[in-house]
């Protein structure tokens, strides 16, 4: 026995092993030790009847310790023994075991709990297989006994797609027995007294729900059809179905074979390592060096929002979901009642999709509250500003803000490229100013990029931190320079896309590569979905700063001079209907012909793989400049950024992640081949070189820095 995991008897004769590995009761290998010992136990105690297994804290147990995967994969720990003979013990004991269940049982904790021979829940908890969200499949037998509970089309969708299933559905599946109202260790230990006498039924020989090969087979062909469409890319959602189709076909210990083969594939393939750096990446980001963990938080139970059209309307969305009521400010009624009848229909698409009901829209709706005036500006707590991207409206909106909002308040602006400290030079006070750069739409994406002034405040920034979690948003701190870690990136990445377009491929052909690569839209594409005038007014707005004789992209501004801006206007790198379907337009390509042609930009064949190298490395190279400069504290920060805001694979575990697992010297080494066949802007970036040539990567760069700090 250990510390983790308890073994008390009641009176009568029930047994109670209660997990308690706080924070989720991860089912570690000292977990794994601590219930092993108390089944030895149970096994020779001949005073016990009956087995209650529940967990202690808030949660059943929410999965398998992570950091072991990746101690696994990385040598550091010699492999352990599989779960699988541990649950076997469990399920061949000859005494009934009852598993309490509450809060979630996932990954290995419903593979626990499965083995089982009673599950009963109580209300609101939830069950699951998500490993598939980490690159991998269950490994104890989780795709051999899931079907056997719950029936194979189940099986399949909670293993391939990772969904969890409450406990209400849970019971009609038949993957618990039973859902209790009140304290769940009383319920147990009373249903375990009432099943104390009955022989016992083991999971894995219950095969009535296994189905017919006809059956199964279109079952299959359909999952197979999904993963390839909703998952593109992903192993682990094919290696899960191939799983759970053996608990069909063959014994159970064979199919157990099966799945081991599967896990321990998926475990060492680079796709598990990226999402499993990933999943650790996003709790790593909101760990700040010079922020210490004690710095106060402010109370942001009010805001402001200056600007109700697109990114402002979403912006009031996103405080409103999360219970915070808002104060929604235009300049005129036309503009102010376009922005509320935007944020109506965005909910009302909600509602349709049964994301939310209409009770919660209706409740959201009555927090968010239009006016003309900065009138109840004085008593909100923050004020985030969603103007149009122009400086100088800016510091003439944070000099009103600076007149009109209490001392303390804190002063958000959502640009996507600006200088926060310029802005925050039209107010008195510096230190309250921060950039809070939300992604559209925003009450979609998960990023915030938060972006500190010279001056800001530890007390603001620690606030916007833990305010992100509130908001769903996934809060990355970043340094303060034109367009932050992910624009600043992106330009780059979009020109050399452009630039491949002068030089002889075809825009589908660009935009097909990097698909193929795993992006969720090609960079031109991207485009027009965002709105091409959007980055032609920055670079109008930058045009001072752009060096004399550096080659610079010409196509899209030509096409905005035309009013071709995109979706929004039915034209611009494509042609789109009236649902915004896109298709190739003939007469950009005749336009790109004729203007390349008088621009004397020599047209050549180009290769999917030049056209990913390219555009992928030119992000790389200038996160590279980006992590030397401080701009983002770890390579990690950049990951997480490009993962939940610009499309970039997680499987790929993002542009910095992805560079080191190709290997720093072959990056390095086809940069300066470009460089040498291209030009100047294509000049590595110091620190990629330096790593280059020391054989390191980004990673450990960010951890020396992190550990400096």
């Amino acid at each position: 026995m250990s510390d983790l995991v308890q073994l008390t008897k009641t009176d009568d004769g029930v047994a109670v092993v209660t997990i308690n590995n706080p924070p989720v009761n991860a089912l570690s290998s000292a977990v794994a030790s601590g219930i092993a010992a108390a089944v030895a136990q149970i096994e020779k105690d001949n005073a016990v009847k009956a087995v209650v297994f529940i967990g202690a804290g808030r949660t059943f147990v929410a999965g398998a310790d992570i950091k072991e995967f990746g101690e696994r994969t990385s040598g550091k720990i010699i492999c352990r023994e599989s779960l699988k003979p541990l649950l076997l013990r469990i399920e061949d004991l000859r005494k009934p075991v009852v598993m309490g269940l509450h809060g979630t049982a996932f990954g290995g904790g419903l593979e626990l709990a499965m083995a089982g021979h009673y599950r009963i829940a109580v209300p609101g908890t939830q069950v699951g297989q998500p490993e598939v969200k980490l690159g991998i499949i269950p490994g104890a037998a989780g795709t051999q006994r899931l079907p056997r509970l719950a029936g194979v089309a189940k099986a399949v969708e909670m293993c391939a797609e990772g969904a969890s299933v409450k406990a209400e559905d849970a019971l009609t599946l038949g993957i618990v027995d039973q859902v209790v109202e009140g304290d769940l260790l009383t319920a147990a230990i009373a249903f375990a007294k009432e099943v104390a006498a009955r022989p016992t039924r083991k999971s894995r020989e219950r095969n009535e729900k296994l189905g017919s090969p006809e059956q199964n087979e279109a079952i299959f062909a359909a999952a197979r059809e999904t993963a390839r469409k909703k998952q593109r890319g992903l192993l682990a959602p094919l290696a899960a179905i191939d799983a759970v189709e053996a608990a069909t076909k063959l014994p159970f210990e064979e199919g157990c074979k099966k799945e081991e083969e599967l896990f321990t594939k998926c475990l060492f393939s680079d796709q598990s390592k990226a999402l499993i750096h990933a999943f650790f990446g996003e709790r790593e980001v909101a760990k700040i060096p010079d922020v210490p963990k004690e710095t106060p938080i402010l109370p942001v139970n009010s805001v402001a929002i200056v600007g109700a059209g697109t990114m402002g309307g979403g912006i009031a969305m996103v405080f409103a979901n999360a219970g915070i009521p808002v104060v929604l400010r235009e300049a005129d009624q036309g503009a102010l009642d376009r922005g509320l009848g935007n944020i109506q229909k965005n909910y009302a698409n909600s509602v349709k999709r049964g994301r939310f009901t209409q009770q919660f829209v209706d409740e959201r709706l009555k927090l968010i509250r239009p006016t003309l005036s900065y009138a109840e500006f004085g008593s909100v707590d923050m004020v985030v500003e969603a103007v149009f991207e122009s400086m100088a409206l800016k510091k003439e909106v944070f000099g009103q803000l600076d007149r009109v909002c209490k001392p303390g308040a804190i002063l958000a602006t959502n640009t996507s490229s600006l200088n926060i400290d310029e802005i925050a030079s039209a107010t008195s006070r510096p230190q309250s100013v921060i950039g809070t750069h939300f992604f559209s739409p925003a009450n979609v994406m998960r990023l915030l990029e938060i972006v500190r002034g010279e001056v800001t405040s530890k007390e603001i920034i620690a606030t916007c931190m833990q305010l992100s979690k509130k908001l769903g948003k996934v809060g990355v701190l970043v340094g303060n320079c034109m367009g932050f870690v992910g624009n600043r990136m992106f330009g780059p990445y979009r020109r050399e896309a452009q630039f491949l377009v002068e030089e002889g491929a075809s825009i589908q052909a660009v935009d097909a590569a990097l698909y193929e690569f795993g992006m969720a839209m090609g960079p031109l594409a991207t485009g027009d979905l965002a709105g091409l005038d959007v980055g032609w007014r920055i670079r109008k707005e930058f045009r001072h700063l752009q060096k004399e004789g550096v080659r610079q992209a010409f196509i899209e501004d030509r096409l905005c001079e035309m009013g071709r801006f995109g979706q929004k206007t039915g034209t611009g790198w494509y042609k789109y209907d009236e649902n915004r379907k896109p298709s190739a337009d003939p007469e950009v390509s005749r336009l790109i012909r004729q203007w390349t042609s008088e621009a004397r930009i020599p047209q050549r064949e180009i290769s999917a793989e030049e056209v990913v190298d390219r555009c992928i490395y030119m992000l790389v190279n200038e996160g590279a400049r980006i992590l030397e400069e401080g701009i983002a504290l770890r390579a990690v920060d950049i990951d997480i950024i490009y993962l939940n805001g610009y499309g970039f694979p997680a499987y790929r575990g993002g542009p910095m992640w992805y560079a080191d697992t190709i290997g720093l010297k072959k990056v390095y080494e086809r940069v300066r081949e470009f460089q040498q066949r291209l030009g100047n802007w294509w000049e590595p970036a110091p620190l990629l070189m330096r790593l280059a040539e020391q054989g390191k990567t980004f990673a450990e760069f960010s951890t020396q820095q992190g550990a400096a700090a």
